[in-house]
């Protein structure tokens, strides 16, 4: 009666142990069939309202020179105005040096590719620089340059902070990122490129 006994707990042993390797097996597989996780951040929206200015964006962005750059342009819409309003592109300070003047979506994208195209060339091809400069203006080239440097976050952080001190009237200027406020860099938008490219990679997976 023992021997059965002995012989029934070896059996019982051996059939937990073949379930364990079997479960362990599948759960590998499983785990292969999920798929890594996007490098991209999942997060990131762009709007019909900016996709419908494709068109458009690429029109402008031909003539140009900067045809490579259409999802760049229209990343660089969403993070200025999402594709909203008269200025999507939010370039009438580079058109007539202050807010408001342009009334006309097209006009705003044909000044907005073309500015783009001017902080481009003067960035030597360093598209980050450029779209920093887009949002800071193109005396962020000279800067940058100046360092012997390329685009970076520090850099960002530093030229807004300096403009932010140096303005005549910093009151004009609002920190409306508390990242931005810690740094006393309210001039501009110190993560304008992260987010552009935020808005770029989600284009792309589009």
């Amino acid at each position: 009666m023992r021997k059965k006994t002995k012989t029934a707990i070896k059996k019982a042993f051996l059939v937990a142990a073949f379930l364990c390797v079997v479960l362990f097996a599948l759960s590998v597989t499983m785990h292969n069939d999920i798929e890594p996780q996007s490098q991209y951040d999942s997060t990131a929206f762009v709007s019909e309202a900016v996709y419908g200015y494709q068109p458009v964006v690429k029109k402008y962005a031909e003539q140009y020179g900067v045809s490579n750059y259409v999802d760049v342009l229209l990343a660089m819409m969403m993070q200025e105005s999402g594709g909203r309003g008269q200025d999507p592109m939010q370039s009438s300070e580079s058109y007539c040096g202050k807010r408001g003047c342009i009334k006309d979506p097209e006009k705003s994208i044909k000044q907005g590719v073309y500015y783009f195209s001017e902080t481009l060339q003067a960035a030597d091809g360093d598209v980050e620089l450029a779209i920093q400069s887009y949002n800071f203006g193109k005396g962020f080239v000279s800067f940058v340059k100046k360092q012997g440097s390329s685009y970076s976050q520090n850099l960002a952080i530093e030229f807004s902070r300096k403009m932010y001190e140096q303005a005549s009237d910093p009151t004009i200027y609002s920190c409306l990122r508390k990242e931005a406020k810690q740094y006393n860099a309210c001039y501009g938008d110190i993560y304008y490129v992260r987010d552009v490219l935020q808005y770029r990679n989600a284009i792309a997976l589009n």
